[in-house]
Parts: C-alpha cells; structure tokens; sequence
C-alpha cells in the first residue's frame, strides 16, 4: 500500500499530523499536507494523489468544497470529506463535488481507514468502466 499516495488537506497542524500517523500505520504515503485550498490545488497538480482528504473548513479565500470542485473538474482523483461540520446545508454544498465519503470528525481511525478503502476500490472500478465504455 505504501504506493498509494495521499494528499492531507487540513488547517489544524495537530489534526493533520495525526492523520498522517494514522495512515503511515496502515501502510499509505503521504507525500504532502495543505492547509488551505490554494495550496491543495496546486499540491494535487504536482502530486498527483490517488486520494484527497479534505477538509471542509479551511483558511484562506478557497474552503474545502470549492478547492474540491476544482479538483473534480481538473483531476479523476476521489475525495473524502473530513470535518467537524455536519449541517444540511454544507451538506448539500458538498454533495455537488460528488465525495466519496463524509467523515465526522472526531472519527476511529478503522472508520477512516475503511472508507478509504472503499473509496480506492470503487475509483478503480470506475475507472475500469470508463475504459471499457471509451473503447466500445
């Protein structure tokens, strides 16, 4: 799993920091951590991750979901929202960038790593269709 590469998208240092532990322990790279979406747009350019952790709150012009709807436009690399915010309208902001999980912080690090499982299988799965459709 070490060559799965994830990017940190996280304002809170403490926070971001212990993500990285968390997935260092089940065998994921993390080439990087941002904290604001500027930074995590321009991260994700560079890296290329297979996956973004993101959170939604974030400092800087750009918060969470926009940096994640400029990422789903430019990039096929899935998205899984971490965040302390669960009301129904951020909700539905989040909704248009088509996540692949929303995790409500604080979360069991089995949770956050069975989500991004899931979220690494289907993206692959997707991706599988996609080809099999472009070459029909």
């Amino acid at each position: 799993m070490e060559d799965i590469k994830i990017l940190i998208v996280e304002d809170e240092n403490i926070i971001a920091l212990n993500i990285k532990k968390k997935l260092k322990s089940f065998g994921y790279s993390i080439p990087a951590i941002a904290s604001t979406g500027e930074e995590a747009l321009k991260l994700t350019e560079i890296i290329l991750p297979d996956l973004i952790l993101m959170d939604i709150m974030l400092k800087g012009e750009m918060n969470g979901v926009e940096a994640a709807e400029q990422i789903r436009k430019r990039f096929d690399i899935p998205i899984i929202y971490l965040t302390a915010y669960s009301d129904d309208k951020i909700l539905e902001k989040a909704k248009i960038t088509e996540p692949y999980a929303y995790i409500v912080k604080p979360f069991k690090a089995n949770d956050l790593h069975s989500n991004i499982e899931m979220a690494l299988y289907r993206h692959s799965v997707e991706k599988e269709i996609n080809n099999k459709k472009s070459t029909v």
